[in-house]
């Protein structure tokens, strides 16, 4: 036959039900004609000729389902069909469909949603053409670490790579704009002139950066976001070659990025200008500080290793040439490092994301899990009806097929119902995510989200189907119809009670890894992070305008806007600093020791400080004196050092009246030398998981520069959040148009600092809940269907003798069994489970007893709460009403 042919009677089949099977039907009949007047001739009676053929044919309707059984239209009648079946199964169990389509639409919402985040971050190519060749280039130390490269580094590398198509380098840039209003601040980035080319995304209207545009001392250009430019300029099509005010300088806006553009590298960022750094390279000057972040693209077929072999062989030579620039700030590095762009940015976050994303995967496994018990135990209550359909003709194929369709179905509205709840999730996690997440505003319920969600819940459909339809399709249809309808097999019971054990086994998992952050976050906060965050306000001022480019004048705003806000009442205390503790602001410098002239500590932090600090941010004197009013410009430099870094140093004798050098004097012989006057207690800076503890402090004006921006910590009597309206107005006081920013109390800051392991325990601990919560529901439809089926031993026994506590004992052993068991299984698969969040702990083992200890603790006794009730359900049994119920 044709395929036109098998296409037109497909559809007439579908179409026309009833005159397809008329036609069988005559066909049918007319055969049996024939074979009977065959038989006529041959001999035999009409009744006898009819008798034989039907004989000799078979059951006419066996037949005819053989017959309607051919052809592609027979898959969709059949599961129209089924379907049709499974939904009328479905309403008149509401209780069972209800409570299944819920499991799975968490399971698979909560899956999907977490999907959604992790797609984007850790697997999909970053937004740009050929993302694989994007590459970040570092410098390497002499003492394995990377560090960020200066600007003589990638101008000694960028024109002669043949590795490399083309490089950038990138720094923070934050202008100011003034208007009627409150001054703003941007955020944005100052880029060298060839960034946009090497990421592969040009402006959607004007032009990109050239040459000439990032020349030293060069023309002031912009390039701003199509949300910028929507936002403040109401999308203006004629704003190419106007003039914007940042700073108090003039920018000609020369290009529009597209809507599309996102910027993994500062996803904030709203506004680029080019670099202008110079290209002399002068010594001292800022081309050899290591602030800045290079980006390159490679070349087709060309490797990372490649690179940066090829990298290293011309860094030899110019670091030779420029060895006077390079002493000046920690010295050239060793070798560069390239690596993957996607890898530099995801590295942070990529083994707490691969932790929830495992931890959600559990939860899917326990829902399947759940769901599956569910309908083993309906299964095992239609075993009559079952039996009754394979004694009338249908074959085992016929029984899986149509259990399979009720599971898919089940399946089909819980992922319906689950893609709203994954609707519901991927708000929440954007709102819980922690901040420096690369690629939040990528989170979404997409078409790749979608095609995961129906592919999930296909899969899930057949998982919890698969096992009870086998299970259904090998009973003996004799052996059912004869038992009675509270009767089932031991292999559903066995089957069932396995399911169980594994569920306690992966809840316990999941719970131990939330009890193993629980922990972790509370060592995290209990140590001494070197101040006193109670009370304690802090924001960022930052001058702009070209008449503060002397020191002197931007050392002068800064202590008047700091008298003013010492004046403001319900301000105890209030001082200045170049850096914030746990604010993620991070600058270290080099340090050489006069007692040690060739040892060059390396990469301590470096704080520049008003008088007060200390007392503000209750930083302990462990020995000398504080930073005061003496220690002003022209006077000899006094410097606080760290604990750690005196013990480290000066292990046998005391820091104090020890001279050094400080960043650029590092080196050279002409420069003078600073004093210790003090010891300090360490501060946690980075994080409080991290020991980077070294450091130094200066006053703002004996440092080699006063820093355009500040942060203002100020400790309050009473309610430090409620002090920042009074604090902005002080220091606007002194001048209306410097931008405050920032704006947060300590205790906010050091929450946000472990804002990752606080997203990881709520994920971690929402999905303990669930799988506890579905692990008791699993313990107690066991016990109860057991209870149920056992009513007329248990009624044997009662009769016998044995009290309601051996009962109540008897059931419960039998729980608690299954929890033990479950246990055992689960600290095994626990303990190697453990080691995927080990990135995240702190202060404990990834053993921990108290947590192993707790957990088990918690699922015995919400084990022995699931175990009770079908237990005393079953201590209560009359002996004669089971009798005569039986």
């Amino acid at each position: 036959m044709s395929l036109w042919r098998q296409l037109t009677r497909g559809l007439r089949v579908l179409t026309h039900r009833e005159a397809a099977d008329r036609d069988v039907a005559d066909e049918v009949r007319d055969y049996l004609e024939q074979a009977a007047a065959a038989l006529e001739e041959s001999g035999l009676r009409p009744d006898d000729a009819r008798r034989a053929a039907r004989l000799e044919f078979g059951n006419p309707t066996v037949i005819h389902e053989q017959v309607r059984s051919y052809g592609w239209e027979h898959l969709f009648g059949t599961l129209a069909a089924d379907l049709q079946c499974s939904g009328r199964q479905l309403l008149h169990n509401p209780g069972f469909a209800l409570v299944s389509i819920l499991t799975l639409a968490l399971g698979i919402g909560a899956s999907t949603a977490i999907f959604s985040a992790v797609n984007p971050i850790l697997f999909q190519p970053l937004p740009y053409p050929h993302a694989g060749r994007l590459m970040m280039i570092q410098e390497m130390r002499n003492n394995g670490s990377p560090r960020r490269p200066s600007f003589a580094t990638f101008h000694g590398l960028a024109e002669g790579s043949h590795t490399f198509d083309a490089m950038a380098v990138v720094k923070p840039w934050q202008p100011t704009t003034v208007g009627t209003g409150q001054p703003e601040r941007f955020e944005g980035q100052r880029v060298s002139a060839g960034y946009f080319r090497v990421v592969g995304v040009l402006p959607s209207m004007g032009r990109d950066f050239q040459a000439p545009d990032d020349q030293f001392s060069g023309p002031n250009v912009v390039i701003l976001s199509d949300r910028l430019w929507r936002r403040n300029f109401a999308g203006d099509s004629t704003i190419l070659g106007k003039q914007v005010m940042l700073d108090d300088s003039l920018f000609t806006v020369i290009g529009i990025m597209p809507s599309s553009f996102e910027n993994v590298l500062a996803p904030a960022a709203e506004l680029w200008a080019p670099l202008q750094y110079n290209p002399s390279l002068p010594v001292q000057g800022r081309e050899w500080g290591h602030h800045l972040r290079m980006v390159g693209r490679l070349r087709p077929d060309v490797s990372a290793n490649q690179a940066g072999a090829e990298l290293k062989e011309m860094l030899r030579p110019f670091a030779q040439i420029y060895a006077k620039g390079y002493d000046c700030c920690g010295g050239a590095p060793d070798t560069m490092v390239v690596s993957r762009l996607q890898d530099e940015i995801t590295r942070g976050v990529k083994p707490a994301l691969l932790a929830i994303l495992g931890a959600v995967v559990l939860v899917l496994l326990i829902v399947c899990v759940n769901v599956t018990n569910l309908l083993l135990a309906r299964s095992a209550r239609r075993r009559s009806e079952f039996a009754l359909r394979a004694a009338l003709g249908a074959g085992r194929m016929r029984l899986i097929r149509q259990l399979l369709a009720e599971s898919l179905l089940l399946a089909a509205m819980g992922g319906i119902l689950g893609m709203v709840i994954a609707e519901i999730g991927v708000r929440g996690l954007v709102a819980l995510s922690p901040p420096g997440l690369p690629r939040v505003n990528a989170i979404s319920v997409d078409g790749a989200v979608f095609a995961f969600g129906f592919g999930i819940t296909s899969l899930v459909g057949l998982i919890v189907g698969l096992v009870p339809a086998l299970r259904a399709s090998h009973s003996d249809p004799q052996n059912a119809l004869q038992q009675n309808s509270r009767t089932t097999a031991g292999g559903h019971q066995l089957t069932r009670r396995m399911l169980v054990v594994s569920e306690v086994a992966l809840a316990l998992v999941l719970l131990v890894g939330a009890g193993l952050l629980l922990r972790s976050l509370e060592h995290l906060f209990a140590i001494d992070r070197g101040f006193d965050s109670a009370h304690l306000l802090t924001m960022q001022v930052q001058e702009s305008g070209r008449r503060f480019n002397e020191d002197s004048v931007r050392a002068r705003f800064y202590m008047q806007a700091l008298e003013a806000v010492r004046q403001v009442p319900g301000v105890t205390a209030a001082a200045f600093t170049s850096q914030l503790p746990l604010s993620g602001d991070f600058a270290v410098y080099n340090m050489q020791l006069e007692s040690h002239p060739d040892d060059n500590s390396e990469g301590l932090l470096q704080y520049a400080v008003s008088p007060g600090y200390f007392d503000t941010m209750s930083i302990p004197l462990r020995g000398g004196r504080l930073l005061d009013e003496r220690d002003r410009a022209g006077a000899p430099t006094a410097v606080l050092i760290s604990e750690s870094f005196a013990k480290r140093k000066f292990p046998r004798q005391t820091p104090i009246g020890q001279r050094v050098r400080l960043g650029a004097a590092v080196g050279h012989a002409d420069s003078p030398w600073a004093t210790i006057v003090g010891v300090v207690g360490d501060v946690k800076q980075t994080s409080l998981a991290v020991n980077a503890s070294d450091a130094f402090y200066t006053t703002t004006t004996q440092w080699d520069w006063v820093d355009t921006a500040q942060s203002l910590v100020v400790r309050a009597r009473g309610d430090a959040a409620a002090m920042a309206p009074a604090i902005r107005k002080a220091i606007w006081s002194v001048d209306k148009d410097q931008p405050v920013a920032r704006v947060a109390t300590m205790d906010t800051l050091l929450a946000k600092s472990q804002a990752e392991r606080h997203f990881a325990l709520i994920l971690f601990e929402g999905f303990g809940i669930v799988a506890l919560v579905l692990a008791a529901v699993g313990i107690y439809g066991v016990l109860s269907g057991s209870v149920t089926e056992r009513m007329r031993e248990i009624g044997v026994r009662s009769a016998l003798g044995a009290s309601r506590l051996d009962i109540l004992v008897l059931i419960l052993r039998q729980g608690m069994t299954l929890t033990g068991i479950g246990v055992v299984i689960g600290l095994g698969v626990a303990v190697a489970a453990s080691q995927a969040i080990l990135s995240m702990l702190y202060g404990i083992s990834r053993f921990d007893p108290v947590t192993y200890f707790g957990v088990v603790a918690l699922l015995a006794t919400v084990s022995g709460i699931a175990c009770w009730l079908p237990a005393w359900r079953a201590a209560k049994v009359d002996p004669s009403i089971t009798f005569r119920a039986g």
